[in-house]
């Protein structure tokens, strides 16, 4: 397997630890703090996380050519930490299968993505996979942000890749 397949296999794996601990942090929360309007790109931990599930929908909708497209974004918001942990969770499997039945060819392979009123532009899977993941690193870590101003701490989500104190929950990801 070449170095770049094993690599996106493994930052989806990182990626469903990351989304699961931080989930499980929120579903501590109660509502009126999950809902808060806060600091961030968007104004509260429900509504950036919301913007992630959506995202993932979209962008696996181009990877896997299912054809919705931006109609991904139609779905209704979810409201409880809850709802978006098994939502994202789902996705994530989703995510991790995808990158599994890679290729190394698949890698190069352009997919379309439909930009609305900017039309239908393609991508590289290789390329729509690290958009993906930084996407979601940016927004987990505004979540991790608006967390900090919470009853609950924030987890550490960094601790997958190495052995040395590599958290537990990660190994069920490997």
């Amino acid at each position: 397997m070449s170095i770049a397949l094993e690599h996106l296999r493994l930052m989806a794996r990182n990626n469903a630890y990351a989304n699961d601990r931080l989930l499980e942090a929120c579903c501590k929360l109660d509502q009126a703090e999950f809902a808060a309007e806060r600091s961030g790109f968007f104004p509260s931990i429900r509504d950036t996380l919301n913007h992630i599930c959506e995202v993932d929908r979209y962008y696996l909708d181009a990877l896997k050519e299912e054809g919705r497209g931006r109609s991904v974004y139609d779905a209704p918001p979810l409201d409880t930490a809850a709802e978006l942990r098994a939502v994202q969770q789902g996705l994530d499997r989703s995510l991790i299968s995808f990158c599994d039945d890679l290729r190394e060819a698949d890698l190069e392979r352009a997919v379309g993505q439909d930009r609305g009123e900017k039309g239908r532009h393609t991508e590289t899977i290789g390329a729509t996979l690290l958009h993906l993941f930084q996407h979601q690193v940016h927004h987990r870590g505004q979540v991790h942000a608006m967390l900090a101003g919470t009853s609950v701490s924030p987890p550490q989500l960094d601790e997958f890749f190495l052995k040395f104190e590599r958290h537990p929950a990660a190994e069920r990801y490997l």
